[in-house]
């Protein structure tokens, strides 16, 4: 092994007692997405360390940029605790921030976790910035506004590196339990499994599928999503529901203006069983408040009716510049927007149901007698795994 990452973790830090579940749930996921890289993960109480060949390390680069619990991670010299050897080394990395800032203002951090080094951290800067100073010409102290660091911690071993290159924060996959997501080709829901997944939510998705009357091209499209949110949720499950049939009968036995909640409902419905079949605890929804029709308060209270499990709805409160640059952020975008359309606004009515009564649409989908196809189109869901990688 030839190059050595420290992680530094965030969030996790405040757990108090529950804070080794977290981080053993933080090595997990990034040993789980650098499988075959052969690194070693150790470390712990705050600090982790990846160790892998230097031909791993663009893949190790991009894992724990998009890896949940990471606050930042950076290229680490590991040296013995002996400070003229410290020093050489932040005289190395000193002249190489030169060369690629073109700036000589520094600053210099220390963190001394082994009380027994002699010098505290006050003393371990004092003598890195003297030796600076005294080596290179025109360089100059600025703890405010400098144009690189050099951080140096003691711990076990010494450790000097300079650059820390940002995580997404957030808490590790699978530390919130397991949820199931209603998975759309549209902005929306992609942007919502990633919010939830930096909440520490494992999430597997279920997208309903009316063939003929939405294409193949539309179906590869949300496993196309799956695939780019499977790299931030350690893989996913998607669960995908032959829905036609339910959607012909709404279709045809509906009030028209309430087409589109009654297709959602039953679409919570058959999500609440699949999700509960496979010990998912909630659903995620992409709804945003007064987006759409279907996402009024009276339509929302309706939809969610059809299951008992806690849904979550972490665009709520958003508008859709800030879920699209979202999107943009995270990859899905781009997939989103091509122009296969979902089977939600082909069946839309021309003049939706936008504040429904909410005894009253009850009764009406009661009366509908779905069950049968409900049950139907939950046992005939065919399952893909997609793998994070």
């Amino acid at each position: 092994m030839d190059k050595l990452y420290l992680i530094k973790i965030g969030e996790i830090a405040l757990k108090g007692g529950n804070r080794s579940f977290f981080e053993k749930r933080l090595k997990k996921n990034i040993k789980l997405d650098l499988r075959g890289t052969n690194c070693i993960v150790s470390g712990g109480r705050g600090r982790f360390f990846v160790e892998v060949n230097k031909e791993h390390s663009a893949q190790v680069e991009e894992v724990l940029s998009r890896t949940f619990g990471i606050k930042g991670f950076s290229v680490v010299k590991r040296l013995e605790k002996n400070i003229d050897k410290i020093i050489e080394e932040a005289l190395i990395q000193a002249s190489e921030n030169i060369k690629e800032t073109g700036g000589k203002n520094f600053k210099i951090t220390a963190r001394r976790a082994d009380k027994s080094f002699p010098l505290n951290s006050y003393g371990i800067c004092c003598a890195l910035g003297d030796a600076i100073l005294d080596n290179i010409e025109e360089s100059v102290v600025d703890v405010n506004t400098p144009d690189w660091t050099i951080n140096v911690e003691i711990r076990e071993t010494a450790y000097v590196y300079s650059h820390v290159l940002p995580g997404p924060g957030g808490l590790p996959v699978g530390t919130a339990g397991k949820g199931m997501l209603l998975l759309s080709g549209g902005i929306d829901s992609p942007v919502a499994c990633w919010l939830m997944s930096k909440r520490g939510l494992k999430i597997d998705s279920i997208y309903f599928h009316t063939y003929p009357y939405t294409s193949d091209e539309a179906k590869q499209k949300v496993i196309d999503l799956a695939t780019i949110l499977s790299r931030y949720t350690s893989g996913m499950n998607l669960y995908i529901v032959p829905f036609t049939d339910v959607q012909l009968k709404i279709k045809e036995k509906g009030f028209e203006k309430a087409t589109t909640l009654l297709m959602r409902h039953a679409m919570v419905k058959i999500a609440d069983r699949v999700a509960k079949q496979n010990d998912a605890g909630s659903l995620i929804t992409g709804e945003a408040l007064s987006q759409v029709a279907s996402q009024t308060p009276e339509s929302i209270r309706f939809t969610g009716s059809a299951t008992d499990l806690p849904t979550f709805r972490p665009l709520i409160g958003m508008d859709k510049e800030e879920i699209i640059a979202i999107a943009e952020k995270i990859g899905t975008f781009k997939t989103s927007i091509l122009p296969y359309e979902d089977c939600c606004s082909l069946f839309a009515p021309e003049h939706p149901l936008t504040h429904p009564n909410f005894e009253q649409i009850t009764k009406e989908f009661i009366e509908l007698e779905l069950d049968e196809l409900l049950n139907t189109a939950a046992l005939e869901t065919e399952k893909l795994y997609l793998g994070g990688e």
